[in-house]
């Protein structure tokens, strides 16, 4: 157990879910983030993958090698890593969503834990990794609409 992990439970804090493990239990991650996107207004963001895909690590990678996406993203949603590997396919949880064309694969909730998009990150990818207006305008298509400052 990470350090950051052991300290947020210690205070009762949020922690992200930021590694693909067959050990985590997701429906209890799911109720979590729905606690945490409630009292913030952000919506979450199921990334399901495992540490055997190669484009999920390409995905993390495309985040660390663009800090404003990430912030966006961050400010926005909650991330959740949802694993699927031969250790646990999470089944019964993922049943609850549509058909994963391919992985990673990318779930739009509300903060109430409703559906709301299914994102095929093939619609996303250029050349070896992502297209930033294609990701940005996705990120932004769903994030929270929050009200206007007068």
């Amino acid at each position: 157990m990470s350090v950051f992990l052991i300290v947020a439970l210690v205070l009762g804090q949020y922690a992200p879910v930021a590694k693909y493990d067959p050990n985590r239990n997701a429906e209890q991650d799911l109720k979590t983030a729905v606690a945490e996107a409630q009292r913030t207004g952000k919506r979450i963001l199921l990334e399901v993958g495992g540490e055997w895909c190669s484009w999920c690590h390409t995905m993390d990678k495309y985040f660390d090698e663009n800090p404003n996406l990430t912030k966006f993203r961050d400010s926005n949603y909650l991330t959740v890593k949802i694993n699927f590997s031969k250790e646990n396919e999470n089944e019964k949880f993922l049943g609850q969503y549509p058909k994963v064309p391919g992985y990673p694969h990318l779930f739009v909730l509300e903060s109430d834990g409703k559906l709301l998009h299914s994102q095929f990150t093939g619609d996303l990818e250029e050349g070896n990794s992502y297209n930033l207006q294609k990701f940005t305008r996705f990120l932004e298509a769903w994030a929270p609409k929050r009200p206007q400052a007068k």
